[in-house]
């Protein structure tokens, strides 16, 4: 199975109500999603294990009482729960969201 998804793509994708994401793919407990804060980021901790990839635009990123720099190529791992969000990001930002494994996270499911 191929499953293919380009930013231009994702930008046409509406956003749900309720939601701050668009998803544009999902497969098994994988869900690919679209993200383009604007002036604030008003995430709240999520229920399952996250990856954001940076295709757009540079900030910082603040988790689990921790803050660094990110920007385009960057890779940034979350585990459910964990407080986060970005600050102090560019007008452009955008980035992909990958959620994944079971409720609680892939620890808890240990």
């Amino acid at each position: 199975m191929l499953l293919k998804a380009t930013l231009e793509q994702a930008r046409a994708v509406p956003i749900p109500p309720g939601r701050r994401s668009a998803q544009v793919l999902g497969h098994g407990s994988m869900e690919l999603r679209f993200y383009a804060p604007r002036g604030k980021d008003e995430q709240t901790p999520h229920d399952r294990d996250e990856l954001y990839l940076v295709a757009r635009g540079s900030g910082s990123f603040f988790c689990a009482g921790e803050r660094t720099a990110c920007g385009m190529g960057d890779v940034l791992f979350v585990s459910a729960g964990d407080e986060h969000r970005f600050e102090d990001f560019t007008d452009d930002f955008e980035v992909w969201v990958v959620f994944y494994g079971p409720a609680g996270g892939e620890q808890a499911a240990r």
